[in-house]
């Protein structure tokens, strides 16, 4: 189709108080973008907590008593925690054994105080000295969620808990708070 050979209409055409306009109100856009953090923006810079190596769960120095025999560390996970743009480690560990089921313990492991120290314990989530087992380990987000295995009684073999229960834990102000599961079959 041909344009009109008519007179243009006003509206139509583009001057340069147009053009400067349109670009001022592009640049307040797009500064404006900048300045606003995403909703899922977080204190630490993703590209920091890239560069810091979570604490390795084989070279911390757990207080179990095993009578000479060694650690095994059983399952592990890691990530930021608290937020403070440094991860940590979750660890489960429990004393070797070639036969039955020895305790376990879930502890919080930090960097060590130096470079090339040993990670140090920040909170033990499940003492040893309970006697439980663990399973299904894993990070939720930010919240640490595993399933405890437990004993109703003396007489049930330390190889089958006949209880469980799923909890998690997660950092606030400070501290892990527990979160318990279900009741059903509880420990």
């Amino acid at each position: 189709m041909q344009p009109s050979a008519g007179t243009v209409l006003p509206h139509t055409r583009a001057r340069s108080v147009h053009w400067i306009t349109t670009a001022a109100a592009v640049a307040a856009v797009v500064g404006a973008g900048t300045l606003v953090p995403t909703a899922d923006a977080t204190p630490s810079s993703t590209a920091h907590t890239a560069s810091v190596k979570a604490p390795d769960p084989k070279a911390a120095h757990y207080p179990l008593d095993c009578a000479g025999a060694p650690v095994d560390v059983v399952d592990h996970v890691s990530g930021d925690l608290d937020e403070d743009g440094r991860p940590e480690t979750v660890s489960v560990v429990r004393c070797h054994s070639e036969t039955g089921t020895p305790p376990s313990g879930v502890y919080v492991l930090s960097a060590g105080a130096t470079t090339g120290s040993a990670p140090r314990i920040i909170e033990t989530l499940v003492n040893p000295k309970e006697k439980r087992s663990i399973k299904d380990l894993k990070l939720d987000g930010r919240i640490v969620r595993a399933t405890i295995l437990g004993y109703s009684s003396d007489s049930v073999p330390r190889c089958c808990p006949d209880q469980q229960r799923s909890y998690g834990w997660e950092w606030r102000a400070g501290s892990f708070y527990v979160i318990p599961g279900p009741l059903a079959n509880s420990v």
